[in-house]
């Protein structure tokens, strides 16, 4: 069968890569794709909300799956756009429909999905610029330090903890009276904070049937030692070596079995990966958030464990026969680290030459802000490219995946030396 895969970054050029090792893939498509991408298929140079040309595509090369990377299609309801279509509505996309979407779309809609549900989460309350006096009133009712969440899509940089009171009352004015993230911050959720350590857990569902992948850690903050600003993920471990079998059991049993009855329960049409953002508090989960695709760079970790044919698993995911398929995980660990421009998560320049690529050795580059010009392979982005590796303990993994990172070379290329530092 002939596949798109939408997007253009590490998570993408993961997904390229496992689906081109499928014999069950005639030909592949990215669009936009990057250099990465571009060695496993055909990149085409289309925005991944411009649906308009992505039916051209899909019609124009017999293309029978469309497998959704990032959120903003998503949540833009480009599941929908081809269901409505009389032209597209026999082809397989895997990512939920828009109304399912906005489980990641709007933070308010996921808490009160995990409250219908009866889902283990963080006490919260949501405020618009009309009532930020309220808001104003809840912050004094809360311990420190406070989680304040713009309801709509900011990039991942929409959630902001302060320790301060005053700083949070002025930071939830920034975000409602002043916009400071603009449409996204037009209604801001303010949560408990909850103390533990986070971990990822990642779900396929058709639907009706879910299995569960391998769950992933990664590592948020641009500085060492989980400081300075937010990022999209600087690293990621897998598996989570505190997730014991009898945590990894509550995880299913509290959180996936309900978010998997819920869609049904609420009518949510979902076929897709379902990402749960948990907390490990004490020795319970909670859920601090959902997102409706696959993480980055988790991704970078988790697929590479799988060794299922990719292809096959995502047939049954869109043909609702996921309870056939058994899930065959890699014992062994694999952690990434991301490589980024100098400047990042700020201004940072692009362009600049990347080198090495071609001598690592013991380690996968996932090329993630990286384009070909001029013949050359150059930085487009603020992550650049995440250098995955196995071992046998996610410590040797990590070791090779640094020894790997010494071969390769961009002006001012910067990255975390103390990834899995907290395990």
């Amino acid at each position: 069968m002939n596949i798109l895969v939408l997007g253009s970054g590490g998570r993408e050029h993961a997904f390229a890569w496992k689906i081109a090792q499928s014999p069950l893939c005639d030909s592949l498509f990215i669009a936009p794709g990057n250099s990465g991408t571009d060695q496993l298929g055909t990149n085409v140079n289309i925005s991944v909300t411009d649906f308009d040309a992505i039916k051209e595509l899909v019609l124009s090369n017999k293309i029978e799956m469309v497998v959704v990377g990032p959120e903003d299609p998503l949540v833009q309801g480009v599941h929908d756009y081809f269901l409505s279509d009389d032209t597209l509505k026999h082809i397989s996309v895997i990512g939920p429909q828009k109304k399912a979407a906005e489980l990641e779309g709007s933070k308010e809609f996921a808490k009160e999905f995990l409250y219908r549900h009866n889902i283990p989460t963080a006490a919260y309350e949501s405020f618009t610029k009309e009532n930020v006096e309220k808001g104003y009133a809840f912050l004094e009712t809360l311990k420190p330090p406070y989680v304040l969440k713009a309801d709509g899509l900011a990039a991942g940089k929409g959630v902001v903890i302060l320790s301060d009171l005053n700083e949070a009352k002025a930071e939830l004015k920034s975000m409602l009276v002043d916009a400071k993230f603009g449409e996204a911050s037009t209604k801001v959720v303010i949560e408990e904070f909850l103390d533990g350590i986070e971990l990822s857990c990642f779900v396929l569902t058709d639907g009706r049937h879910y299995k569960i992948l391998p769950t992933a850690k990664d590592y948020k903050r641009i500085g060492e030692g989980d400081t300075g600003l937010n990022t999209g993920g600087m690293g990621a471990v897998s598996p989570v070596p505190f997730a014991t079998n009898g945590f990894l059991k509550k995880i299913e049993e509290r959180i996936v079995k309900p978010t998997i009855d819920g869609f049904k329960k609420d009518n949510l049409p979902y076929v897709g990966f379902v990402f749960i953002g948990l907390i490990k508090v004490g020795d319970n989960p909670k859920v601090i958030e959902y997102n409706v695709r696959m993480g980055d760079p988790e991704t970078e970790v988790v697929l590479p464990r799988l060794k299922n044919d990719f292809v096959e698993v995502l047939q049954a995911m869109a043909n609702q026969t996921l309870d056939t398929i058994e899930i065959d995980i890699d014992n062994r660990a694999a952690t990434t680290i991301m490589t980024v421009s100098g400047g990042y998560p700020e201004a940072y320049e692009k362009g600049k030459e990347i080198t090495g690529i071609d001598s690592i050795k013991d380690s996968i580059p996932f090329h993630a802000g990286a384009q070909i010009k001029d013949g050359k392979i150059v930085t487009s982005g603020g992550r650049v490219m995440a250098i995955t590796s196995y071992g046998n303990s996610y410590q040797e993994a990590i070791k090779k995946s640094y020894q790997s990172i010494e071969k390769l070379h961009f002006d001012k290329m910067y990255y975390r030396k103390d990834i899995g530092f907290d395990l």
